[in-house]
């Protein structure tokens, strides 16, 4: 007997294994809910989506960075007070690079939704 893939179709029609389609049927369901077209988004809302993902992209490949360097001092450290040193400086500065990055993001949001506003999606 052939194996019988399953019926991934929601009751939208839509295929989930298929991100395309799936945000389609997403974008359907949003209409059916009472938000209408969402043409009104535009290429500003591409434009922001795309904003953020660099931006997060970037800070994540920091954190990356700083989460290796930061290992690389640990294997080498012979002594608990600089150990101690090393994770106190690591914590401290995650801190501060998440706080500036909230911020970048609020802001960069803050900014769409402005843009959103006055009309200028497009």
């Amino acid at each position: 007997m052939p194996d019988k893939k399953p019926d991934t179709r929601a009751a939208t029609g839509a295929d989930k294994s298929d991100p395309a389609s799936a945000m389609m049927a997403t974008f359907v369901e949003f209409q059916k809910a009472g938000l209408g077209p969402l043409q009104w988004l535009g290429t500003a809302w591409l434009e922001n989506m795309g904003d953020l993902g660099g931006e997060l992209s970037q800070f994540m490949a920091e954190r990356i960075r700083e989460d290796v360097k930061t290992q690389h001092e640990i294997l080498h450290c012979r002594d608990a007070a600089k150990l101690q040193e090393i994770q106190s400086r690591f914590i401290q500065k995650a801190i501060e690079q998440y706080t500036a990055e909230t911020g970048k993001l609020v802001e960069l949001s803050h900014t769409f939704m402005d843009r959103l506003s006055k009309g200028k999606a497009n």
